[in-house]
């Protein structure tokens, strides 16, 4: 048996401070984290989780261009929102630190130095986009242009959004910069660039042969293909004047590329967690294991790009294990900050406040461990209802409710067991080495399946030995069914904590006991005979359809926003000359009456004052305008359309509408009210 690590570090990627967090983030990085290190911890291991707020990088100053702001407004209010949501939604960092303060400032600074003195960067001169009017070099954010592959007007120097190709700005049709709409230069400039070309034999001995079996296919899989496409120097500096200085001579106006100094960000907020070189036990000393919990789009940076760093600099100890999950979807389309499209930490914390336990059992139930999963409400809904509610909070609360009932809430004493009690104790003992070996494994959402199937357990106990209807003619019966389902409930207390630990506390207050260390879960004497209960009460509560619809209402009118947004205009029709314009008679009419045409869903019969007379104008209307809203509005007629029969009704014109990109229709109108018969000129 492999011995324990005499610690663990565990870190978990650092949100980047230009926006909220969203449920992809959840599920795919800070949830498996945070059940990890609570598992861990329940274990009575030595662990830190550390996180903070990646602060640095173009988005934050392009964010801070939108907005008006500096920089530093964007990170501080961003770090802010970031900070409170995993607080309230239970992710249990022992610190939560950003990489815009000192500390982090010098650790970096000193990282780049000792490897600069060493000889383990490269120089290198490229041409690079410079914006004259701005005078600055400009990175790949700030450029943008028509893509070679869609046509896109507004793609990134990076990538297009709107087909998703990976871009150079040099790729881009017509460049032009962000921030002053010229289109830039390419200049010389010199940055120092990490040789992974240098490093590639020793990443293929430690990752291709030396972690084949222990670490996550997907992560494993990626990783073999960047190295075996073979590793080019990777530049570690930017222009730019936002982020950690380059601390060499003649690198002023240059700063660190965000991928080189965001990972040590790690080891500076372990120095602010324990000063004085404690720190230096959880990332230099070998007995240590250090875990990245991150996202697949992190790979390559946490497991070639970091480790190199690590490597080359020579004190650190490397990553054990990179976790990574795959994304998850919302409502079948890919989660977007651009578009909006994503289910916000924050928002839903004050939207289903003292609900944090329910997402976290979602997320985790439906995690993207293995390949890409999709969020949608319903399946929110049926989760908690069908399972957090019914199986899980039913089984709790009738043994705590029929304990109340029959033995005024004290644990009542067993009596001789039987054949079936026996085998529930049994199962019982089994369920925490069961769990613990998943979670060892990162097999979160199966840990999470095995503790509902506890409470499985216990459902199917009660209903086989019906303890309601055993109280009158055995009482002493009823008194041991009540006694082993309790100790099922305590066991719960301690299982449930590193998923869902609001509850875990619930239900441990409910039950008068500590959630005792996880050896212990197994045990059938958790809750002795004689101890008095708290009050029972409902641990999870009904979710209606109305709650959401309400939410996929919300989603709905961002998708609406989005393609009202993304909307092209239709290509121009064919020209007509100037004597066909002027023979279509345009004027204004007033609308004098409406009415819906009787066995039609679209037909409307307006009534229009033209100024010359009054007629009649059927119009496809019905489904956009209430007819009494329309009487007095002015339009634009088109008067010498030939008449037409619709219905049985001739239709004497034409009322002008437009039509937005969602197929709604508004009036075109004057802007003015003016005299009906008024042409239009």
């Amino acid at each position: 048996m492999q011995a324990l690590p005499k610690r663990y570090t565990v870190t978990a990627a650092l949100p980047y401070a230009n926006g909220p967090v969203h449920i992809g983030h959840l599920a795919g990085v800070y949830l498996p984290a945070d059940i990890y290190v609570r598992y861990l911890r329940a274990q009575g291991r030595d662990v830190k989780f550390i996180c903070g707020s990646d602060e640095h990088g173009v988005p934050i100053t392009i964010r801070a261009q939108k907005e008006g702001i500096t920089p530093q407004q964007v990170v501080d209010k961003y770090h802010a929102i970031i900070r409170d949501s995993f607080k309230e939604f239970g992710v249990s960092f022992d610190i939560y630190s950003r990489t815009s303060n000192e500390t982090h400032h010098k650790t970096a600074s000193d990282f780049f130095r000792k490897m600069y003195e060493a000889g383990q960067f490269t120089e290198q001169v490229s041409l690079q986009y410079y914006d004259e009017a701005a005078q600055q070099f400009l990175a790949d954010r700030y450029i943008v242009g028509t893509c070679p592959t869609c046509g896109n007007d507004n793609a990134y120097g990076d990538q297009c959004e709107r087909c998703g190709s990976s871009l150079s700005p040099t790729e881009l049709i017509s460049p032009r910069s962000m921030l002053s709409g010229n289109q830039p230069v390419l200049r010389e400039t010199k940055h120092w660039y990490l040789p992974l070309d240098q490093y590639e034999p020793w990443l293929r001995e430690w990752i291709v042969e030396g972690h084949k079996q222990d670490w996550k296919t997907n992560v494993y899989g990626q990783c073999k293909s960047w190295i075996d496409q073979g590793l080019q120097p990777r530049a570690v500096t930017r222009d730019l004047d936002w982020g950690v200085p380059v601390p060499v001579e003649g690198a002023d106006g240059k700063v660190l590329y965000v991928w080189f100094d965001a990972p040590i960000g790690y080891i500076s907020a372990t120095k602010d967690l324990l000063p004085d070189g404690e720190w230096q036990k959880y990332w230099q000393d070998p007995e240590t294991k250090l875990l990245h919990f991150i996202g697949k789009d992190n790979i390559v940076f946490h497991c070639i790009i970091f480790p190199t760093m690590l490597k080359a600099h020579g004190e650190f100890i490397l990553p054990d294990n990179v976790p990574a999950n795959e994304f998850l979807n919302l409502e079948g389309d890919k989660i977007s900050t651009s578009r909006n499209w994503a289910v916000w930490l924050h928002e839903y914390l004050q939207d289903f406040p003292g609900k944090a336990d329910v997402l976290r059992y979602v997320l985790c139930a439906n995690a993207p461990e293995t390949k890409d999963n999709d969020f949608t409400w319903k399946d929110y809904q049926a989760r908690n209802n069908n399972e957090l509610l019914a199986t899980l909070g039913n089984f709790v609360n009738r043994a705590v409710v029929l304990t109340h009932k029959f033995f005024g809430g004290q644990v009542p004493e067993a009596g001789p067991l039987d054949e079936l009690d026996e085998d529930v104790l049994r199962q019982l003992s089994e369920f925490p080495q069961r769990i613990g070996d998943l979670i060892e494994n990162y097999r979160f959402r199966d840990a999470l399946a095995e503790v509902l199937n506890l409470a499985r357990v216990g459902n199917k106990y009660l209903a086989d030995t019906e303890p309601w209807k055993l109280i009158k003619t055995d009482p002493t019966r009823t008194a041991s069914i009540l006694h082993v389902s309790l100790q099922l409930t305590a066991a719960l207390a301690t299982l449930l904590e590193p998923f869902l630990p609001e509850s875990a506390g619930k239900l441990a207050t409910m039950l008068r006991t500590e959630r005792g260390a996880w050896a212990d879960a197994g045990r059938t004497t958790l809750l002795p005979a004689g101890h008095q209960l708290g009050e029972a009460f409902l641990l999870f509560e009904k979710i209606e359809d109305a709650t959401v619809e309400a939410q996929v209402q919300k989603l709905l009118d961002t998708k609406k926003a989005n393609q009202l947004a993304a909307a092209v205009a239709a290509p121009a029709k064919e020209n007509v000359s100037f004597d066909d314009f002027g023979r279509m008679d345009l004027r204004v009419g007033t609308v004098v009456a409406a009415e819906k045409v009787a066995k039609t869903k679209k037909l409307l019969k307006l009534t229009v004052d033209t100024g010359l007379d009054q007629r009649v104008i059927v119009s496809g209307i019905a489904e956009h305008f209430i007819p009494e809203a329309l009487v007095g509005q002015q339009a634009l007629v088109l008067l010498n359309l030939a008449p037409r029969e619709i219905k049985g009704i001739e239709s004497q014109g034409m009322l002008l509408m437009a039509e937005n990109a969602d197929g709604s229709l508004q009036l075109m109108q004057p802007g003015q009210p003016v005299r009906p018969g008024s042409f239009v000129a």
